[in-house]
């Protein structure tokens, strides 16, 4: 059975990227509607290698006889037109913050909680969660299994794409500026400081403790999706990067947990690559995991400054695992799970 898809964002990074890994994956579509806003009505978007799709105006689509929305156009947009789709029947699978805390929406990682996609039909929607929380939790997931987690300390380093095509103008122009001795403060726009040949520790908004909103999303989405119990600090920090966040993961675990079982229990769980060699060259970065689905975990070491502690280097690509890859899995799940019977 093919299913009617439409795509909400379709000519921004992630929705192309939507686009692209539904034609790999060879997702089970008869019909792919491309959305955006009104400023980009007639342009055309790639589906696979050989087909365009013309992108039709958010603001007036029908949504009757659509079965799954896969959204990603920013969370004030989402918030108005979801329900929308939903009132027409259609199932929502949306990227975007909006959805993402409340309790009739689940939030889900298919390798994590891939059961919590049943509570869609609360609402008929469906979250991804944020990018840095997916890679996180598809790494603890095996651990969390084999000896409870009780704490996480973890440090990102996030690639810019994470905040859309024009901070990835903004790197770049900066970049190029700098080589040709040009003023940063005419391209800085996106980022609050210079983001070439720099690193800024502050994504999102600030909150009253202190917290950016992206350090809260990592506490409050791991807790709902993986243990309401972890306890998880968080410093979110943006690298100059194009493609690809990595994280330095600190855990403490309840039980005794040595890594070599923890090395041999991520080698064989879905998702997970592990490239961890003590030599030259022998972990990943994200210039190598660019355009990947793996989530990749290298430099597995235990932590003997606590009881039961672990260190661990996790990279991915935010658009793809980080987004586009996951929300297509769950709408693959979803229809493996509900639809299709």
């Amino acid at each position: 059975m093919g299913y009617k898809v439409a795509v909400v964002g379709a000519t921004g990074n992630v929705g192309r990227e939507l686009l692209q890994t539904m034609y790999e994956r060879d997702f089970p579509a008869s019909e792919v509607v491309a959305l955006a806003s009104s400023r980009s009505i007639g342009m055309e978007v790639s589906y696979g290698d050989d087909k365009l799709l013309k992108v039709q105006d958010l603001a007036t689509f029908d949504f009757a006889g659509i079965d799954i929305v896969l959204s990603s156009p920013g969370a004030r947009v989402s918030a108005e037109f979801a329900p929308k789709a939903t009132a027409a029947g259609a199932i929502v699978i949306d990227n975007t913050s909006h959805f993402r805390m409340d309790p009739d929406v689940p939030l889900v990682i298919p390798e994590v909680n891939r059961e919590a996609i049943g509570g869609y039909t609360a609402k008929n929607i469906i979250a991804n969660p944020n990018c840095s929380t997916i890679q996180m939790l598809v790494a603890l997931k095996p651990l969390h299994d084999l000896a409870i987690i009780k704490r996480v300390v973890v440090a990102t380093y996030q690639s810019v794409s994470g905040s859309g095509k024009d901070a990835m103008d903004e790197l770049f122009n900066q970049t190029r500026g700098i080589f040709m001795n040009q003023p940063i403060l005419k391209t800085q726009k996106k980022f609050t400081k210079q983001i070439a040949f720099n690193v800024i520790p502050h994504i999102d908004e600030f909150m009253d403790d202190g917290a950016t909103k992206e350090e809260w999303k990592m506490v409050v989405e791991t807790q709902k999706i993986l243990d309401p119990d972890i306890k998880v600090f968080a410093t979110c920090v943006r690298a100059p990067v194009f493609i690809g966040h990595a994280e330095a993961i600190n855990i403490e675990f309840e039980n005794a947990l040595d890594e070599d079982t923890a090395r041999e229990t991520l080698r064989e769980a879905a998702g997970i690559t592990v490239i961890d060699h003590r030599q030259d060259e022998g972990y990943v970065t994200p210039a190598e995991c660019a355009g990947e689905d793996a989530v990749f975990v290298s430099r597995i070491r235990e932590d003997h400054t606590v009881d039961h502690g672990l260190n661990m280097w996790v990279v991915s690509d935010n658009l793809r695992k980080g987004a586009a890859l996951n929300t297509v899995q769950i709408a693959e799940a979803l229809i493996e799970d509900y639809l299709s019977k």
